[in-house]
């Protein structure tokens, strides 16, 4: 019987993967993962057997490394990011604990609302929350009524995957929704491509970010009623007295 690790790959920048990440990479036979995610490890193992798929293959892929480790290959299932973190944890426990494999271990990795947030500052210092704007999984509904409540809470807000082709206006909705307990003013930023080619920030207020231009590269944060902007920075203040 062989073994499977779910694996955090971080941003996608190779200095940015932990270092028990690479050693799960390097003892894998097959590395499995979205076929993006791949092209950000292939150079690096390039000895490695590898199995990929497309957007929508995630139970496919889990079924594929379950298959794989019970023919007794060390299998390394990567995501970016963080495994627990919209990655693939969660799906593939749920498909091994369908067909009885147990020999699972979950890697984590750096989540892109900790390395959107040191990119641009400091803004998730005290309570925050983390919400994907995507309604593939999810309805609607539920996602409008985490985004009252979290501004209602005065939570600090990570927004993952706010916008794509077919849903080019959910971070202007999403904004809309937030201004109604919260003022225009609200200190925001946003990070596009983490650790890849091409990486750029911004910050902003939540009446500006609403006219942004956002993709499914981009992560945007939200402060709370305390957070302030310090030049290219955003700053919430944990409270000391200085």
């Amino acid at each position: 019987m062989g073994k499977i690790y779910v694996v955090g790959i971080g941003p996608g920048d190779q200095t940015m993967m932990t270092e028990q990440a690479k050693a799960a990479l390097s003892e894998a036979d097959v590395i499995a993962g979205y076929k993006t995610y791949i092209e950000l490890v292939r150079e690096a193992y390039p000895e490695k057997q590898f199995y990929e798929n497309g957007m929508r293959g995630e139970i496919e892929r889990c079924k594929a490394c379950v298959e794989l480790a019970e023919a007794g290959k060390t299998v390394a299932l990567v995501c970016s990011g963080d495994a627990g973190v919209y990655g693939m944890a969660s799906p593939l426990l749920e498909v091994a604990e369908m067909a009885g494999f147990t020999n699972v271990e979950i890697i984590p990795g750096v989540t892109a609302a900790l390395s959107g947030a040191a990119l641009l500052g400091a803004p998730l210092s005290t309570d925050f929350c983390v919400i994907s704007l995507s309604d593939l999984l999810t309805p609607w509904e539920v996602i409008e009524n985490r985004l009252l409540s979290a501004a209602k809470g005065d939570f600090c807000i990570a927004l993952y995957n706010p916008a794509s082709h077919k849903r080019a206006d959910y971070l202007k909705r999403a904004c809309s929704i937030l201004q109604r307990v919260l003022p225009k003013k609200t200190p925001c930023g946003y990070v596009r491509n983490i650790g890849r080619e091409g990486c750029e920030k911004k910050v902003c207020t939540l009446g500006q970010l609403q006219d942004e231009q956002a993709d499914m590269f981009v992560t945007v944060l939200i402060g709370n009623s305390q957070t302030r902007i310090a030049g290219e920075r955003l700053i919430t203040p944990r409270g000391y007295q200085l």
